[in-house]
């Protein structure tokens, strides 16, 4: 398969039909996934990139990225207009008939934690990013030593870690982030790398309306020549727009994490009032999302990576906190009660 200008406009064409004639959010996102997905017409049309001139890869670049813009904004539009459409449906048929028993979960559904996960994951790869996924029980090296924390680095305790039976002492341990998958890639792969790492995490954490022991992490790592603190910006920005909407934008501000330097926490405008300032953002117009910096040289240099040639960043943060933000959810201890008058709406 070739690059074929013409092609990209037949794509979004024909994208544009589907989101017209699409009467559901399940056959919404369908099409989303044909066409903006790990597998869509796009995301192959952007794999022949590569084989262009520099001259032309530039513009064909830019068109593919102004077409998924266009078709990313267009999506989440009539999504909302169908989630909207079928809130009111389901209002209108509970008013008809308040004794009306309550129907089951569909056979084989998703859980929403997990349809947000598959959401980020074709956001992210639409933007070029590949998936990359690891295991759930590790080594001490890979959790902390690997990643700027040795034994006894004051950053640990901020992680309430669940150590297992298993080896020396505090050798075996349950993730705490899924940041190990990056020194992973980084051992099995040569620069550049461009891949998010989805996946389950486990802390001691207290349960309450935001924390709970068990959660999902996505996190997002970029290796190449050249690579700036400004792209990190942009990468966050762009994410933001898209899987958020153009209403919703990204800020950073100084952060620590001992695996990045410089480092940044990011926020994004408050999706609950889009900035205007609310309870849930404490009137500031902006709610705390994740983590993110460039990625610290004794990273690197743990992994075999020479800090002197190649650069990077990296970022972070909580599925189950986004999928809250998201859908307005107060407490997210109940993503896993089970509760059917809460699963049964998504």
């Amino acid at each position: 398969m070739s690059f074929d200008p013409a092609a990209v406009n037949d794509i979004e064409a024909r994208a544009n039909d589907r989101v017209a004639r699409a009467t559901t959010v399940e056959e919404l996102r369908s099409a989303q996934a044909d066409v903006l997905g790990k597998r869509g017409e796009l995301t192959a049309l952007n794999a022949t990139v590569g084989t262009l001139d520099p001259a032309e890869r530039k513009k064909a670049g830019a068109l593919l990225n102004e077409a998924r813009a266009r078709l990313t904004a267009a999506f989440e539009s009539r999504a909302a207009e169908l989630e909207a459409a079928a809130r009111a449906g389901r209002l209108a048929a509970e008013r008809l008939d308040l004794t009306e028993t309550e129907p089951g979960p569909v056979r084989g559904s998703l859980t929403l934690v997990t349809q947000t996960r598959d959401a980020l994951e074709d956001t992210f790869v639409g933007m070029g990013f590949t998936v990359a996924e690891g295991p759930e029980v590790e080594s001490d090296w890979h959790n902390f030593e690997a990643l700027n924390m040795p034994p006894a680095h004051p950053a640990r305790s901020g992680f309430d870690t669940l150590y297992l039976d298993w080896g020396e002492a505090e050798t075996t341990l349950l993730r705490t982030h899924t940041s190990p998958v990056q020194i992973r890639l980084m051992q099995a792969q040569p620069p550049p790398i461009y891949a998010v790492v989805p996946g389950r995490v486990y802390r001691k954490d207290t349960p309450d309306a935001r924390h709970t022991p068990s959660f999902s992490q996505i996190e997002g790592l970029v290796v190449d020549h050249g690579i700036t603190f400004g792209d990190l910006a942009g990468t966050i920005d762009t994410f933001t727009r898209a899987y958020f909407g153009p209403a919703i934008s990204a800020r950073l501000r100084p952060g620590y994490f001992p695996f990045t330097e410089p480092s940044a926490e990011f926020e994004i405008t408050c999706t609950i009032c889009e900035g205007v300032g609310c309870r849930t953002c404490s009137g500031t117009g902006w709610v705390e999302l994740g983590g993110c910096g460039m990625v610290h040289p004794n990273v690197f240099t743990a992994v075999g990576i020479d800090p002197e040639e190649w650069t990077g960043f990296a970022f972070g943060f909580g599925i189950d906190r986004l999928a809250q933000m998201r859908f307005e959810i107060p407490d997210m201890r109940i993503l896993a009660d089970n509760d059917l008058r809460f699963t049964t709406q998504f």
